[in-house]
């Protein structure tokens, strides 16, 4: 007699929904070492952004941090003179951003949209804070100029990734 031990299907459902939303983070990751990159200009995609705010609309918010931390480590490997700024600030925003989950993920697109535009910006705004790199009249420009130009287009694809790819970035429900 063979002993055969499989999973209820809610478990099974559960870690392929799991194994999804891990996918999309790793292809959001990729994107932002390999074509964010390429495109030249101050006000660009930030997918970091879009990988950290989708997926901690699935964690919850002790999770999320360690991943915000993690991903902002990575980074940061890349900005030796800022080093920990960035998983300062991604700790925050994914934190946050599992805190409200319920709020803005709804499937709501506006809201959404609304979502990634204002974690990207806070993003922007505490980056600018903690590393201090520019001043006077060029920060200005930069944080009510630039930063919300990112912040538009982070968010404009936010939402048609979240369209397209529905159920990688499906909240789960806890």
């Amino acid at each position: 007699m063979a002993f055969h031990m499989s999973r209820p299907p809610q478990q099974t459902a559960r870690l392929g929904s799991a194994f999804r939303a891990w996918l999309g983070f790793a292809f959001l990751l990729a994107a932002h070492f390999v074509v964010r990159p390429l495109f030249l200009g101050r006000a660009n995609v930030d997918f970091i952004i879009i990988a950290i705010l989708f997926s901690a609309a699935r964690m919850r918010p002790g999770l999320a941090a360690l991943v915000g931390f993690l991903t902002g480590l990575a980074v940061d490997a890349l900005a030796p003179g800022t080093f920990g700024a960035s998983a300062l600030v991604l700790s925050l925003v994914a934190f946050g951003a599992s805190w409200i989950k319920a709020v803005f993920f709804a499937d709501h697109v506006a809201l959404t949209g609304l979502f990634v535009f204002g974690g990207k910006w806070s993003f922007d705004v505490a980056m600018a804070v903690l590393t201090g790199g520019r001043a006077g009249a060029s920060l200005v420009v930069s944080l009510l100029l630039w930063s919300p130009l990112s912040a538009v287009l982070t968010a404009l694809l936010a939402v048609l990734l979240l369209a397209v790819f529905r159920p990688l970035y499906r909240p789960h429900t806890h």
